[in-house]
C-alpha cells in the first residue's frame, strides 16, 4: 500500500519503492538468478534518481547547456558549456553503472544485466530527466555500432571509453543524422559526402541540422561516399570522432544551439563539418565487397543506412520509455495532490469525477508499463524476435502519447499553479511532446507496424501471444469477478484485429497505409487488455483484475455489451484500494465489477 498523504513531494522518494508495478514487473522480467541483485541495483537507483537526479532536473532546464564559440582572446573555443547540475548528473549516473549497462556488475557477476532490469532502469530515469536519457542513452546506442563494425585497430579503446565505470575516464556517444530538409526520409536527405583516403579512413564535409549530445566524444554519423548513388542504399555510416589522434580538434564546428521547447538537458545543435577524419563503420569479414543492397560498383561504405537501422527499433524503445516514464511521474504527482488538495470539503480522490479520471489514468498506466516489459522481455519467449519488432513501433505511439496525455492531466488537476514554472509540471509536458518526433512520428512508426506484418507476417505472432495470455488466465485458477466477460471481450477483440489487418494486407497500397493507424491502436489496446487478464489472473490479484476490465470495457468491446463502458462502477467503488496499490477485499471487487 502506497500512503501518498504521507508525502510532501515526488522528490524526495525512493522512486523504484514507491512503485509497486514496476517491482512486480521486474520480478517476474528477470531470470531467479538475478532478481536479488536487480532489486538491490534498482532500489540504490531509485533513491538517487528521485532525490539528486530529480532536483537537478528543473535546475537545468533552467540553466540549459550553452555554446560558447569564441574564448575571451577572441580564440575559436567551439565547445557546449554545462550548468554544475548537469555534470553533477551525469557523474553520479555514469558511476551508479547506468551509463555503462552496468559493465561493472555484469563482469564481477559473470552475468549481463537482464533486459526487465535495464528497461527499468531507462523508466526510473525518464520520470526525472528524459533528455539525460537522451543524452546517456545515446553512448549505448554508439557503443552498440562501434562493437559491431568498428575497425579492429580502433575498437578496444573506443568501447573501453563508451563502456567506462567512472565519468572522468568516459566517453560519451552522439548522432549526427538529419539535414536541413529534416524529415525521417534519410535516403533523400543525407548529402554530406565522404573522401576516401585508405585504411577504412574519410574525410566528410558538409553540415548537418539535428545532432543531439553535440558534444559527444564520438559520434555516429551519415554521409555519402564521393560518387555512390542517390539513394538509401548509397549512404556510409562512420564513427567521428571529437578529436584526433594526436589531440587536436576534429574539423567540424557547432554553429548553434537549437532553443528547444523541452529537453534542454541534452544540447542539440547544428555542426558544419570541414574534412573532419571520420572512420567507416563497416563489417568486418570483407571490406571490399559492397553492401548486397547497393548499385553494383557502390563505394563498400555502401549500406550504412542500414546498419544504422539495426539499432533504431532499440533507441525507439528507449524513447517509448521516456514517454512512460514522464506517465508515471505525472500520475505520482497528481496521487499526491488528490491526497493532499480539498475542495467542496472534501479531499479531491473522494470527489467522483478526480475518481474517475484517476483510475482511468492509472489503468492507463499500468497497460502501458505491462506492454513496454512485454517488448523488454519478449527475447526470453518464442517467437520474441518477432513478436518485439511489431510492438516496439506501436508502443512507441501509444507511451509517447501516454505521456502528454499524463502530463496535461496532472496540470489540469493542479491547476493554476501547475500552469507555473515553479512548479515543475511544465516542463513534463514540454519534455514530452519531444518523443512523438524522436527515432520516428507516430506515422512511421504506424507505417513501421504495417510494414512488420506485411513483410514478417509479424502480427501471427501478436495474436499467438494474445491467445497463450487468454489461455494461461483462463486455466490459471485465479479467477476474479468480471474475468469471463474480460476474456470474451479481448478474444472478440482479437478476431476483429486479425480481420482487420488481413484486410489490410489484401488492399492496394493506400488503403493499407490509411488502416495502420487502427491496426496500431486495436493491437495496443488487444495486446495490454490480454496480457493485464494474464497477469491478474496468475497472480490471483483482485486489484489488478479491476485494472484489467476497466481497461478492456474502456477500450474494447464484445459485440453484446457495448454500452458495459458507460455503467462502469468500478472506480467510485474502489479508486482508493486501486489507486493506493491495496489490496481488494472480494467483497468490494465484486461489487465494482458488476
Amino acid at each position: 500500500m502506497i500512503a501518498y498523504e504521507d508525502f510532501d513531494s515526488a522528490i524526495g522518494l525512493n522512486w523504484y519503492e514507491a512503485d509497486p508495478e514496476l517491482r512486480t514487473r521486474v520480478e517476474a522480467g528477470c531470470p531467479a538468478e538475478d532478481r536479488e541483485w536487480s532489486h538491490e541495483k534498482l532500489g540504490k537507483l531509485g533513491e538517487l534518481i528521485g532525490g539528486r537526479i530529480a532536483r537537478n532536473a528543473d535546475v537545468i532546464d533552467a540553466h540549459p547547456p550553452r555554446l560558447v564559440a569564441w574564448d575571451r582572446w577572441a580564440n575559436v573555443a567551439n565547445r557546449v558549456e554545462h550548468h554544475p547540475a548537469a555534470l553533477d548528473s551525469k557523474q553520479a549516473l555514469w558511476e551508479a553503472g547506468y551509463v555503462s549497462s552496468f559493465a561493472s556488475d555484469q563482469a564481477s557477476r559473470g552475468r549481463p544485466a537482464p533486459g526487465a532490469m535495464l528497461a527499468a532502469a531507462n523508466y526510473l530515469l525518464s520520470q526525472a530527466d528524459t533528455g539525460m536519457v537522451c543524452s546517456l542513452g545515446m553512448t549505448s546506442g554508439v557503443a552498440g555500432l562501434v562493437d559491431a563494425y568498428a575497425p579492429a585497430d580502433l575498437h578496444d579503446e573506443l568501447m573501453a571509453g563508451l563502456r567506462a565505470t567512472d565519468f572522468d575516464h568516459g566517453m560519451d556517444g552522439s548522432m549526427f543524422l538529419t539535414e536541413r530538409e529534416g524529415g525521417s526520409d534519410l535516403g533523400s536527405t543525407v548529402h554530406c559526402t565522404a573522401r576516401d583516403i585508405g585504411d577504412g579512413r574519410v574525410l566528410i564535409s558538409g553540415e548537418k541540422w539535428f545532432c543531439s549530445n553535440i558534444d559527444g566524444a564520438a559520434v555516429a554519423i551519415l554521409a555519402r561516399p564521393e560518387r555512390a548513388p542517390e539513394g538509401s542504399a548509397g549512404i556510409g555510416l562512420y564513427l567521428l570522432p571529437k578529436y584526433r589522434e594526436d589531440g587536436t580538434p576534429n574539423s567540424y564546428t557547432m554553429r548553434r544551439l537549437k532553443e528547444k521547447m523541452g529537453t534542454r538537458s541534452v544540447p542539440t545543435g547544428e555542426v558544419v563539418l570541414d574534412n573532419a577524419l571520420a572512420y567507416a563503420l563497416r563489417p568486418r569479414s570483407d571490406e571490399s565487397i559492397a553492401h548486397p543492397d547497393a548499385p553494383q560498383g557502390t563505394n563498400s561504405d555502401a549500406g550504412g543506412l542500414n546498419r544504422m537501422m539495426e539499432m533504431v527499433n532499440g533507441s525507439r524503445f528507449g524513447v517509448a520509455l521516456m514517454g512512460l516514464g514522464i506517465a508515471r511521474r505525472s500520475f505520482l504527482e497528481a496521487a499526491i495532490w488528490a491526497w493532499e488538495r480539498r475542495a467542496k470539503g472534501r479531499l479531491l480522490v473522494d470527489l467522483p469525477l478526480v475518481r474517475e479520471q484517476m483510475v482511468n489514468f492509472l489503468a492507463e498506466l499500468e497497460a502501458g508499463v505491462i506492454l513496454a516489459f512485454e517488448c523488454a522481455t519478449a527475447a526470453r519467449q518464442q517467437g520474441g524476435d518477432g513478436l518485439r519488432r511489431i510492438l516496439v513501433p506501436a508502443a512507441k505511439v501509444r507511451l509517447c502519447r501516454l505521456g502528454i496525455e499524463g502530463a496535461t492531466s496532472v496540470i489540469e488537476l493542479v491547476g493554476g499553479n501547475g500552469y507555473c514554472e515553479d512548479w515543475g509540471l511544465t516542463r513534463l509536458l514540454r519534455d514530452a511532446q519531444c518523443h512523438t518526433i524522436w527515432e520516428g512520428s507516430e506515422n512511421i512508426c504506424q507505417l513501421d507496424v504495417l510494414r512488420a506484418a506485411r513483410r514478417h507476417d509479424a502480427h501471427e505472432y501478436v495474436l499467438d501471444r494474445v491467445r497463450r495470455a487468454l489461455s494461461g488466465a483462463a486455466g490459471s485458477g485465479g479467477a476474479f469477478p468480471g474475468q469471463e466477460e474480460l476474456l470474451d471481450t479481448v478474444d472478440y477483440a482479437a478476431k476483429e484485429l486479425d480481420s482487420l489487418v488481413n484486410t489490410a494486407l489484401a488492399s492496394e497500397p493506400h488503403r493499407a497505409e490509411a488502416l495502420s493507424a487502427p491496426i496500431t491502436g486495436l493491437m495496443v489496446e488487444v495486446v495490454c487488455a490480454a496480457l493485464l487478464a494474464e497477469d491478474a489472473a496468475n497472480r490471483g490479484d483482485l486489484r489488478k483484475g479491476l485494472i484489467a476490465l476497466r481497461y478492456a470495457r474502456r477500450h474494447l468491446h464484445s459485440g453484446t455489451r457495448q454500452e458495459s463502458r458507460w455503467g462502469d462502477a468500478i472506480a467510485q467503488t474502489a479508486a482508493r484500494e486501486i489507486l493506493s496499490y491495496s489490496d481488494v477485499p472480494s467483497a468490494l471487487a465484486s461489487t465494482a465489477a458488476a
